[in-house]
């Protein structure tokens, strides 16, 4: 042994550069393959982005196509008038079933697959002979439509700390978007090529834009699991009772969006049935421009919240509400006010929303729930001002529905508050 280590100093070989070489290449063997490379990330988030504002138009894809859609099939405007409940009834559906998947699943293939199969249910709205048809095509079309409630919590999960409200305002602002492009592209595009050529569309886009984004996503790297979507229907309480931050954010929200709901659903009924104002149904959809005041103030909440925190930007959003309230009640007789008061509450909704799902993503381990959670109370909250808001209107005029909205923001800032001074589980 010693002369063979003699012999090989003398050669100048030292002993330990064969081990060397082996160990680097047993190494190199075993090193794992890189990865293809990730999209960057501000070119990621504006697909993501645009995936929410195709895929969140579909709820609302009905609402201004309803008189069109009356007159192909001979029956009253009133008649048809549910599909568009039936389409809020299948994104909540949607909401309870697919949504918590994102803890769990693979959300590239899970957003690929609902973005087909609501392209599906579209084209087979395009072709419905009927209203039964047609509702049912509907309701799969907006129960596979909850894309967006996928992607704003992968967003808030890979964004930086110091940056994640800012890029889950992003996603929001492009869902809000979509919404606003529903109610006026889409019924200006229903008179110009008729309604089944507007579903035809929602389709290719829904298609297009979610396959784009689900190649784009980044590989999952957490281990992948099985959901039972009534286990997480039933646990959905027992979250809300451990974490007051999530119950905070579900009350405050639910007040906003009630508050709007109320104003917003009875506001065409102002304008074209009542008061001065006698406005055609498509001069009064103009109204939903508004809307796009939520993607200016997106972006700018997003950067309040992370230099602020969420807490400062939501008391402001309820001042916004607040002030906006007036405005509406004076715009009862003055289309300046109304104009306002549009305003004021988009910017008061969508501060709020930006501020409150970022609060409750953070609240919990598990966000995908969490956020089902936080929709879910929002939802809620909307329906149950805009089912009274009609009657509302009918029996005490626009003044009972400025005081309907102002209930809804009182019950949600005092639930929040309420929420937020509970000790933790």
């Amino acid at each position: 042994m010693t002369a063979t280590s003699t012999d090989s100093m003398d050669a100048g070989q030292p002993p330990a550069a064969p081990h060397t070489a082996t160990a680097t290449a047993t190494a190199t063997a075993t090193a794992p393959r890189t990865p293809r490379q990730a999209p960057r990330s501000g070119v990621l988030l504006a697909v993501i982005a645009l995936c929410t504002a195709v895929t969140a138009a579909n709820i609302y894809l009905a609402a201004p196509l309803l008189g069109l859609i009356a007159e192909d099939f001979g029956v009253s405007p009133s008649a048809a008038g549910w599909i568009a409940s039936v389409a809020q009834l299948g994104y909540a559906l949607g909401l309870l079933v697919f949504a918590p998947l994102g803890d769990t699943a693979d959300r590239r293939r899970l957003v690929g697959i609902l973005c087909a199969v609501a392209a599906a249910a579209l084209v087979a709205a395009a072709f419905a002979p009927g209203l039964p048809a047609l509702a049912a095509a509907v309701l799969v079309a907006c129960a596979a439509t909850v894309v967006p409630q996928l992607l704003v919590p992968l967003v808030a999960e890979r964004a930086p700390v110091e940056r994640r409200a800012r890029h889950v305002a992003a996603v929001v602002a492009g869902l809000f978007t979509g919404i606003v492009a529903a109610r006026v592209v889409g019924g200006l595009a229903g008179q110009a090529f008729g309604w089944r050529a507007v579903f035809f569309g929602a389709a290719a886009l829904t298609v297009a834009v979610g396959l784009l984004t689900a190649v784009m996503l980044p590989a999952e790297t957490r281990p992948r699991g099985t959901a039972n979507p009534l286990k997480v229907i039933a646990g959905l309480p027992g979250l809300l009772s451990s974490s007051a931050d999530l119950r905070a954010a579900c009350f405050r929200q639910a007040g906003l969006f009630g508050a709007w709901s109320a104003l917003w659903t009875t506001l065409t009924l102002l304008l074209t049935t009542s008061g001065p104002y006698h406005l055609s149904p498509g001069t009064a959809g103009l109204f939903g421009l508004f809307g796009l005041v939520s993607t200016v103030v997106a972006p700018v909440s997003g950067t309040l919240i992370d230099r602020f925190g969420a807490g400062r930007v939501i008391t402001g959003a309820y001042a916004l509400a607040a002030v906006s309230i007036p405005f509406f009640w004076v715009g009862g007789h003055a289309l300046w006010a109304l104009c306002a008061g549009a305003v004021l509450i988009h910017a008061g909704l969508m501060a709020g929303q930006v501020a409150n799902q970022t609060r409750a993503l953070a609240a919990t381990p598990r966000p995908a729930v969490a956020n089902t959670a936080y929709v879910v109370s929002a939802f809620i909250g909307g329906a149950g001002t805009s089912a009274p808001a009609g009657p509302v209107f009918t029996h005490w005029g626009w003044t009972g529905v400025c005081v309907l909205a102002t209930a809804a923001v009182t019950l949600g800032w005092l639930g929040g508050a309420l929420s937020s001074r509970t000790p933790r589980k």
